[in-house]
Formats: structure tokens, sequence, C-alpha cells
């Protein structure tokens, strides 16, 4: 951005930043502090340059006024902002945006209750399964320890039957001389040595 000063064109940068002093560099060139004065300009006194006071006059009303354009604009462009954010926050864009919240919040309960109950249904044929394998289980363990009964039944009645079949065997007071006969009419003798397929292959004579 330009601006005519006193018949010259001068450039004009950062309008909305304040500015209450003039912008200048602290070393020119590439010449530094402690280099020594040229030899060229040994001697030299500066004068600064005439200003006249009629341009100095002006440039100061000009540049009020362009500090008091600046302040203008850059309060307008603040209440600008001000105003929108109230807006948004009370105004017609509140409207809009509660509305807006109020559909995502229907939409969101609507999936919520729909996620609800597609996890309930789960859940039911989930517990349903469980029920069923359950009651299979139990079924399963009954009728095991039902035969597992049985079967000791079983054993138990044979067990009975060959101790009835042995006790015919069994030596009382009313066989016990029979028995003694017989035991010496048919000597056994035990005394005897077998192979590994159990055949007998050494016994002892009776005396």
């Amino acid at each position: 951005m330009f601006q005519v000063i006193g018949g010259r064109s001068v450039q004009v940068t950062r309008l909305l930043a304040p500015r209450g002093t003039v912008l200048v560099e602290a070393v020119r060139g590439r010449k530094s502090r402690t280099d020594p004065v040229a030899k060229s300009k040994e001697g030299r006194i500066k004068v600064p340059p005439p200003v006249d006071p009629t341009e100095m006059v002006v440039l100061k009303e000009r540049y009020a006024e362009y500090q008091m354009i600046t302040r203008a604009l850059r309060l307008e462009f603040k209440e600008e902002v001000l105003r929108k954010k109230y807006e948004e926050e009370t105004g017609s864009m509140a409207e809009e945006r509660a509305r807006q919240d109020a559909e995502e919040h229907r939409a969101l309960m609507a999936f919520n209750n729909q996620e609800n109950l597609r996890l309930l249904e789960l859940r039911t044929l989930r517990v349903q399964k469980e029920n069923e394998e359950a009651e299979r289980k139990q079924v399963e363990a009954t009728v095991q320890r039902e035969q597992q009964q049985q079967e000791l039944i079983k054993i138990k009645e044979k067990e009975i039957l060959k101790l009835q079949e042995d006790a015919k065997n069994f030596i009382t007071l009313e066989n016990l001389d029979q028995r003694i006969e017989e035991a010496l009419d048919n000597p056994k003798n035990y005394n005897f040595a077998i192979d590994k397929e159990g055949r007998v292959v050494k016994q002892t004579i009776l005396q």
C-alpha cells in the first residue's frame, strides 16, 4: 500500500499493527561496529538535512490522520469479530447449531437403541445356547452315572454269585470229617517249578 505524503510516494505496511516509532536498522551495510572510519570520510561532519516547517506540519497531520484511520479500522474489525461470536453463541447460528446437536443426539440415541437390541439378541442366543449345552451335559452326566451304577450292580451281582458258588466248597463243622478224608485220599503236591509259559517243569515226589 502506497500513500502520497509531501509530494512523495511512501510505502505504508502493517496498517493494523500499532506503531509509535519509526523502525530503523541497527547496522547498515556490511560494516561492523568495530571497523574504523573510512579514509574518505575522515574529518567529515554530518549535517542533518534541512527540514521544511510547512512539510513537517503536513506530515504530522497526515500521520495523525493515518493513526486515526487504522485505529478505526482495527475497532471495526474487532466489533465484527465480536458480533459474529455473539451471533454464534446466542443468535440464529446458535439456534441452528442447537438444532443440529439435537438431531445428532436423536440419531445417536436411535443408533444406540438399535445396537442395544442387537447386543440383547446376541446375548439371549448365547445364554440360550449355554443353557442348552448345560442341560445336555447334565443329561449326559446323569446317563453316564446311571450306566456306572448299572455296571457296578452287575459287578456286585457277579461277585455275589461267585461267592455263593464258592460257599458250596467252604469247610464247615458238618463236612469237616468228609473234607479231611478227601484230602487224605487225594493228596496234592504244591512243590513244583514252572517255565515262562506256565508249564510244570520240575516237581518233587510226595513221600
